[in-house]
């Protein structure tokens, strides 16, 4: 089997059963478990798998221009937002990450609602500019153009200083395996403070990043408090590793 009939198999497999195990298709394919792992390793190279512990798992298709990102899974979206906007109550303090889900959020929240917002994300603070009664705090550093976001250490001190009631967390991947993922490691940094400092981390997810890795960790799945999903999102039989799931 030519080296591009293996990759082809092994992604065809991949989206096919959401897991590779390279002994496992050492054994299938007659080859052993370094050639296995050496094409893991070069498509994991391509962008398209992420390699874990024996294997790999499909990699987030959220790695693309903001541009790109703007017109994904929109339906699904605007219907995670309005959840989320009903989970919120009069008086709170919200930290709000980047990202296109939370726009969304922001397009569902009513205009009379007094919250506090802290933001790492210049987007998400233009985009609170015509709802006067919410304050909103941006919290500056090192602006990470590919998700518009605030990110190093002046990022983290600044949201170490907040104290807030409910974080909306963005992620690019969700996966019993390897948890709550991104892309970037100073923005997967940034993502650990803000979590420790809100009393509860709330996950907004679209389908297509379900059973999905980025290459950094943010936290296991059990450190949100809830994951809120759209209704026709499959997760694995066993989700006793998953946070409180509310369906949109």
């Amino acid at each position: 089997m030519l080296t591009s009939q293996r990759k082809a198999h092994l992604l065809a497999r991949l989206a096919a059963d959401g897991r590779l195990v390279a002994a496992t298709l050492a054994t299938e394919l007659g080859l052993s478990e370094d050639t296995i792992r050496r094409d893991l390793r070069e498509l994991a190279a391509e962008g398209r798998l992420v390699r874990v512990h024996g294997g790999a798992l499909p990699a987030s298709p959220t790695h693309v221009p903001l541009a790109t990102r703007r017109g994904m899974a929109t339906q699904e979206k605007a219907r995670l937002g309005r959840a989320a906007v009903a989970l919120l109550q009069p008086g709170q303090v919200v930290i709000l990450d980047g990202g296109t889900t939370h726009l969304a959020l922001i397009a569902a929240l009513p205009a009379d609602l007094p919250l506090t917002i802290v933001t790492h994300s210049p987007t998400i603070a233009t985009a609170l500019e015509p709802l006067p009664a919410i304050e909103v705090l941006l919290i500056g550093g090192r602006l990470f153009r590919h998700s518009m976001v605030a990110v190093g250490a002046a990022a983290a001190a600044g949201f170490a200083r907040v104290r807030a009631d409910l974080c909306f967390l963005g992620v690019t991947g969700v996966s019993p395996e390897t948890g709550l993922t991104t892309g970037d490691a100073e923005e997967a940094e940034v993502k650990r403070v803000m979590m420790a400092q809100a009393g509860e981390t709330v996950v907004l997810a679209t389908s297509d990043k379900i059973g999905t890795s980025s290459p950094f960790v943010i936290a296991p799945l059990g450190a949100a408090s809830r994951l809120i999903l759209p209704s026709e999102a499959a997760v694995p039989a066993d989700t006793g590793a998953w946070p409180r799931l509310l369906r949109a």
